[in-house]
C-alpha cells in the first residue's frame, strides 16, 4: 500500500512563486518516475513535469523556463518549484509515481489527492 501526500499549495498573485512537495510512504519498492499533473476545473488531468530515477526530466511546454522539478536522495519525495505563476496555472496539482515491477513487465501508477494552487490578483 503506497500513499502520496502533496503539500505547498495556496493562493498567490500573478508573478509569484510556490514550491510543492510530494512525500510517498508505505510499501515502496522503488519508483522509476515521479512527477506532477494538474486538474483545472472542467478540464482533464494534464501533465506538468516528471523526473525519472536516473534524473531524466520532462516538462510540459507551458512549464518550460518557469518550473523546476527534483527528487531528494531517497527518491520517494518530489518537489515542484513554480515561478512566474499565471492565472491559467490555477488547478489542483496531483502527484504521480510510477513503480516498475517484474523486470518492467508491469508499471503501476500511484496518485495523490492533490493540492490546490490558485493564482489571482
Amino acid at each position: 500500500q503506497v500513499q502520496l501526500v502533496e503539500s505547498g499549495g495556496g493562493l498567490v498573485q500573478p508573478g509569484e512563486s510556490l514550491r510543492l512537495s510530494c512525500a510517498a510512504s508505505g510499501n515502496i519498492v522503488g519508483f522509476s518516475e515521479m512527477g506532477w499533473y494538474r486538474e483545472a476545473p472542467g478540464m482533464q488531468r494534464e501533465f506538468v513535469a516528471s523526473i525519472t530515477s536516473g534524473g531524466q526530466i520532462n516538462f510540459a511546454e507551458f512549464a518550460k523556463d518557469r518550473f523546476a522539478i527534483w527528487r531528494d536522495s531517497s527518491k520517494v519525495t518530489v518537489y515542484l518549484q513554480m515561478n512566474s505563476l499565471k492565472p491559467e496555472d490555477t488547478a489542483v496539482y496531483v502527484c504521480n509515481a510510477k513503480e516498475t515491477l517484474y523486470s518492467g513487465s508491469r508499471i503501476v501508477d500511484y496518485w495523490g489527492r492533490g493540492t490546490q494552487v490558485t493564482v489571482s490578483s
